[in-house]
């Protein structure tokens, strides 16, 4: 029975987490919950999964939790700072975070330090503290699985492999609902539409870094953490289908590919249950029906923000850090209908131009970096309000 640590369990891939749990009951149990925001939600998964403990991230839901749970055997805590203590109980063998942005930095240095297995579907910490995360990783031995869909396809290829066989890895994106948007009419995208992907169900956050393909960029530098790579050994192609969630070529030429119907709950159940494969009743692909797979080129133009993802990692340090921060500000004002579409890769560039470059950035020196980002790009946005 593995025991986990689910931080962020009322959003998308918290939600389809719990239903891998539900249907895995006989080996997989939850022992915590964490939240930010959504207690009622919260509070039927607690009823359901019988967790002993539970966390509110917002303290002034905190009496709200304790009552809905008082007739019930669990541990209730909130604030940030609980889960962090929780993380490391003797109980838990695997961290899943699912927490999104720089929120998930904390926890996955508590969890790396603590040695628990970390399934990670949070791409922000390794795009703004990658170095130090895979530093501490190796430091501490702790193994980090990924749960994106794509890098969950690369290490997927890669079993059996060594890393100084890889040629490429190719990141496959479905280009989202605008690849082929007029791009006269980008800037009149409004949020709905933004909001609407072809392919993928997600959270409002991840889902406006696809419409943009920032979580491209993004995935273009965990890559380079997580399987040792340089962004040159790296390619982006346009795969409308997303039935090829990515693929590695070796030195020899040949090419692996991970395939399958666009379904979190492969890679979430990879993750959980590595290095065993289970029986499930997930969709199977049928040929028959998906004969036609289709790949474009990037049109960078149409996607300025995989040009300054490309950017970040050219000049390394807290650049990605940076950008990670300007980008959650910029997504944030957009989700609030403060600016437009096409506005936010703008501001995003605007704000790599301005906070202190540091090469070789401490923990504290992120801490900063992140702060004052935000600081300035909540000026940026004024002008473009």
């Amino acid at each position: 029975m593995k025991q986990i640590a689910l931080l962020g369990s009322t959003g998308s891939i918290g939600t389809q987490t719990l239903d891998i749990i539900r249907k895995q009951s006989k080996i997989l149990k939850v022992y915590v919950l964490y939240a930010k925001n959504n207690v009622e939600l919260l509070i039927k998964q607690a009823r359901e999964f019988l967790p002993e403990i539970v966390i509110i991230a917002n303290e002034s839901k905190y009496k709200q939790l304790k009552n809905g749970l008082k007739n019930f055997p669990i541990k209730v805590f909130s604030g940030t700072d609980a889960i962090l203590q929780v993380i490391g109980s003797k109980h838990v063998d695997i961290v899943l975070i699912a927490i999104v942005g720089y929120a998930g930095l904390k926890p996955i240095i508590n969890a790396i330090k603590a040695k628990k297995t970390i399934a990670l579907a949070n791409k922000e910490t390794l795009v703004l503290a990658g170095e130090l995360i895979t530093k501490l990783a190796k430091d501490y031995n702790t193994t980090i699985l990924p749960i994106d869909s794509e890098h969950s396809a690369i290490f997927q290829c890669l079993i059996g492999e060594k890393n100084d066989t890889i040629d490429r890895i190719i990141l496959t994106a479905s280009g989202g609902p605008f690849r082929t948007f007029p791009l006269e009419k980008l800037k009149y995208i409004s949020k709905k539409e933004a909001l609407r992907h072809p392919n993928w169900l997600m959270g409002e956050k991840t889902t406006i870094d696809s419409a943009t393909l920032m979580n491209k960029g993004f995935e273009v530098i965990e890559a380079k953490w997580l399987f040792g790579v340089n962004s040159k050994q790296i390619q982006i192609l346009i795969h409308p289908q997303s039935i090829i969630h990515s693929m590695v070529q070796f030195k020899d030429t040949s090419i692996k590919a991970q395939l399958g119907i666009p379904n979190m709950h492969l890679p979430i159940q990879f993750a959980l249950t590595y290095p065993e494969r289970l029986n499930s009743n997930f969709n199977q692909l049928d040929f028959t029906k998906y004969n036609h797979l289709t790949f474009e080129e990037v049109d960078t133009i149409r996607f300025p923000n995989l040009n300054l993802a490309f950017e970040a990692i050219r000049q390394g340090g807290n650049m990605p850090c940076i950008l990670n921060a300007a980008n959650e500000v910029v997504v944030d004002a957009f989700l609030q209908e403060k600016i437009k579409f096409t506005t936010m890769s703008k501001i995003i560039e605007k704000s790599m131009q301005l906070p202190t470059f540091i090469g070789s950035p401490t923990y504290e020196d992120l801490i900063e970096t992140n702060n004052v980002t935000r600081i300035m790009t909540l000026e940026i946005i004024k002008q473009f309000a």
